[in-house]
This record gives structure tokens, C-alpha cells and sequence, in this order.
């Protein structure tokens, strides 16, 4: 029985995987891979998935990557020097939200979702420090699909931690994380499966 309460204990209270300037949280799996494999059937299905766009030193691109916004209002929200305007929450997204804001305490009122069709396809360096976004704030990182690693790196000392995000996890940063970390998502030519990542955030008005 004592095994079973540390054991709870070790869940429900994950270990930052940062040991300075910043706390990320890795809760592993939510949900049984029956619950995973059907969001992510839904979220491919219902989602209004378009190729995400960015100006990178004033070249307009267009990425294979996919991405939505979605929130409780019409927020506004700008990166890469283009700007989004969150579309209603649809059903699964509502009860994915209360489902991690059960789970970690934190609220949250809108969603960035991101396709990645393959291992070809990921993410380079950056932190999520826009202005938009609360300082300071919890941002929830929920992973559908194939499994991936995903990397921080210090932005002074190039430290890296890394770990591999599982079908159906959720990864929490917050705390002072984006002022001093950088994260990426490598492309692998390990997987030709898509993976659905959900970041939900708190945008302030």
C-alpha cells in the first residue's frame, strides 16, 4: 500500500526536468491508447489544419507543417510576423483543456496545434515569449501520434536536455522556462507517422 501512495505521489507531482532557470513538467501518458489513437482520428479529422506561414528575414514562407488556433475568444495572436485569430472551441479541445487543467491546476483560454505530417517535418530552436502570452504562464503540451523527441537547450550555458514526447503525454513549461531555455522539435527519419501537438496557453487581452 505505501508503494502504491509514492508511486501516486510520483505521478500526480512529476520532477522538473530542468534543474535551473525554469521548471518543465513531464506527466507522461493521460489517457489509455484506445482514448489516444481516437483524439487523434478526431483532432487530424475536425481540426481546420492549414500550412502554417512565417517571414523569415523578409522572405514569406509557407511551411509543410500544419497549424491552428483556437480559444474561448477571438484572440489575436502574432509569431514568426504573421498574426492569428483563434477560432471557437470545438468538442474535443474542450475536454482535452479541462481534462489538463484537472491535472495541473493551471487554466488556460486558447490552443496552438501544430501537423506534423513525418520525421521529416519539425521545429527549429525558439522559445514562446510573445507578447501576447501570459509572462510567466503555464503552457500545456499535449502529443498525439508518433512518438518524438523534443529538446531544450540554455540559451547562456548550450546545455541540452532532451526526452522522447509519447502518444497521448502531456509536457507542462512554465515558470521562467521561455526567458531562459530554447525547444525544439528534430526532424528523425525514424518515423514516416503524423504526430498532433497541442499547446494550450493563456493569451492576456
Amino acid at each position: 500500500m505505501h508503494n502504491m501512495d509514492l508511486f501516486s505521489q510520483i505521478t500526480e507531482q512529476p520532477t522538473n526536468l530542468l534543474h535551473r532557470d525554469g521548471t518543465v513538467n513531464y506527466y507522461g501518458t493521460l489517457m489509455s491508447l484506445s482514448d489516444a489513437n481516437d483524439y487523434l482520428i478526431r483532432l487530424l479529422n475536425t481540426i481546420e489544419w492549414k500550412n502554417d506561414e512565417a517571414i523569415i528575414f523578409g522572405k514569406h514562407i509557407i511551411t509543410k507543417r500544419k497549424a491552428a488556433w483556437y480559444g474561448a475568444k477571438s484572440f489575436k495572436y502574432t509569431y514568426s510576423n504573421t498574426t492569428k485569430t483563434a477560432l471557437p472551441w470545438t468538442e474535443e479541445l474542450s475536454a482535452l483543456k479541462t481534462m489538463i487543467e484537472e491535472k495541473t491546476g493551471d487554466t488556460f483560454n486558447s490552443c496552438l496545434l501544430n501537423l506534423y505530417h513525418n520525421g521529416s517535418e519539425g521545429m527549429a530552436w525558439h522559445s514562446d515569449g510573445e507578447k501576447e502570452l501570459q509572462r510567466n504562464g503555464a503552457i500545456a503540451s499535449l502529443s498525439f501520434g508518433a512518438e518524438r523527441k523534443f529538446s531544450f537547450k540554455h540559451k547562456k550555458t548550450k546545455e541540452k536536455i532532451s526526452l522522447v514526447l509519447e502518444h497521448g503525454s502531456l509536457l507542462v513549461m512554465k515558470g521562467s522556462t521561455q526567458s531562459h531555455w530554447l525547444h525544439c522539435l528534430p526532424p528523425t527519419k525514424t518515423t514516416d507517422k503524423p504526430r498532433v501537438n497541442l499547446t494550450f496557453r493563456t493569451i492576456i487581452n
